[in-house]
């Protein structure tokens, strides 16, 4: 586990981390861990936070592969910092954007969710949350913040059939606030984004953007030890453990 998985840039007062986990920023205890540790020091240390991912991916959510073996106390270990990543975003101190350099299905969706604004790179790449697929359930923590963005029933259609969207699609429902051509376009838009909150009085900025996004603050506050508990709950149910194994041999099969 090395800190080579993310690479921070500093752009004066905004703080870039670019995760670099290949081949596809899959998310695993450590990984997670690392993210949040990075997340923390940075609103510390800067005043707004892009988060980036490689060219052609974002993250492709969990790391089936290495979390399908672990026993329940160490997946529900991996629960909990996961939805406490997902906290530390929605509750950052500072602005924070995402920089969606390409597909973000599941995990990479959720982390996309709890910032303050999304841009995604055009073209082939696709977004949503689609652990209905893959025999997951999302607590209600998880689908609200989902409806909170795009409406509660188009957030119900697209929670409940697992569906992805490509990016012009996103972009018309609000999933994703702008698009850009390319990889390095993508990260300078989010930058810009920052840039021009950052000239704005910082009192009156912040002050609002905390009132705004006081629902994530009493939500994560009140309900996400039952959020672990569910997730972890339905990881470990036998059907979700049945397509879950299918996966894992399918993509073994494919390698």
């Amino acid at each position: 586990m090395g800190i080579d998985m993310l690479e921070i840039i500093e752009h004066g007062k905004i703080r870039e981390i670019r995760m670099t986990r290949p081949p596809v920023n899959a998310l695993d205890t450590g990984f997670v861990n690392l993210q949040t540790q990075a997340l923390q020091e940075a609103a510390v240390c800067s005043d707004a936070i892009v988060l980036s991912g490689l060219p052609g991916i974002f993250s492709a959510g969990l790391d089936v592969v290495e979390l399908l073996p672990l026993g329940k106390d160490d997946m529900q270990d991996f629960w909990r910092v996961f939805v406490g990543l997902l906290e530390t975003i929605a509750r950052s101190p500072v602005p924070v954007a995402a920089a969606i350099t390409g597909h973000a299905p599941a995990g990479g969706a959720l982390i996309s969710l709890m910032t303050d604004y999304r841009v995604m790179s055009s073209g082939k790449y696709k977004i949503g949350l689609n652990e209905t697929r893959v025999g997951l359930v999302i607590p209600s923590l998880l689908q609200d913040a989902m409806a909170a963005v795009i409406g509660p029933r188009l957030s119900e259609k697209m929670i409940v059939a697992g569906s992805l969207l490509p990016a012009g699609e996103a972009l018309e429902v609000g999933l994703v606030d702008a698009l850009e051509d390319g990889y390095e376009e993508t990260i300078g838009h989010a930058l810009r984004w920052c840039e021009e909150l950052l000239v704005l009085p910082p009192h009156a900025m912040l002050g609002n953007r905390e009132i705004a996004r006081a629902r994530y603050r009493k939500a994560f506050s009140t309900i996400a030890a039952e959020a672990v508990t569910a997730l972890t709950d339905a990881w470990f149910s036998e059907a979700t453990q049945a397509v879950l194994h299918a996966f894992v041999a399918n993509l073994k099969n494919k390698n």
